[in-house]
């Protein structure tokens, strides 16, 4: 599939209540395990959407956007949620909603057109990436994400499936 602004925003508007409907309300068993050593939980990675939100999709896409000279990016901490404040996952899950609607409110005032798509800034790894690149993987970065979690939580239950498990990838993974 092609790159469709409109398309991306189903996504997008969609993460947040997809992730409170599958966690909000859960046990900490559910929300706090992860998948061994330097892994993240659900709980971890709701707060890595938030920072996200705060520090990356929005940020690079107004620098892209800029009369800047300058079209380098921050780097992004991937860690920072492991250094957050705890808080409730319904806090979490409410702060990201919020987040969300405020940079797809900001995301659709843009009105952009066909060539501010190809318009360019600079990662600081990956070098070039125009706001089309920027934009999907924002998609596919929520995606991700989904994955993530439901893949952390079905290994919660790995060794009780008993025979099972040799038909269920999710917990080959």
């Amino acid at each position: 599939m092609k790159f469709d602004l409109q398309k991306s925003i189903e996504i997008l508007e969609r993460t947040p209540d997809t992730l409170a409907t599958l966690l909000d309300g859960l046990s900490d068993d559910w929300l706090h395990n992860n998948e061994g050593k330097d892994t993240w939980s659900p709980y971890t990675i709701i707060g890595h959407l938030i920072h996200g939100e705060k520090t990356d999709w929005p940020v690079r896409a107004k620098i892209i956007l800029s009369n800047s000279e300058n079209k380098t990016f921050e780097p992004f901490d991937r860690f920072a949620q492991l250094n957050a404040t705890t808080t409730s996952i319904q806090d979490l899950l409410d702060e990201f909603k919020s987040l969300r609607k405020k940079n797809l409110e900001y995301l659709t005032s843009l009105t952009l057109e066909d060539i501010d798509y190809i318009k360019k800034g600079i990662h600081p790894e990956l070098g070039e990436a125009n706001l089309k690149q920027l934009l999907s993987t924002w998609v596919v970065h929520d995606l991700g994400h989904i994955a993530q979690i439901t893949r952390v939580m079905a290994k919660q239950y790995k060794e009780e499936v008993g025979p099972w498990k040799a038909y269920l990838g999710i917990l080959k993974k």
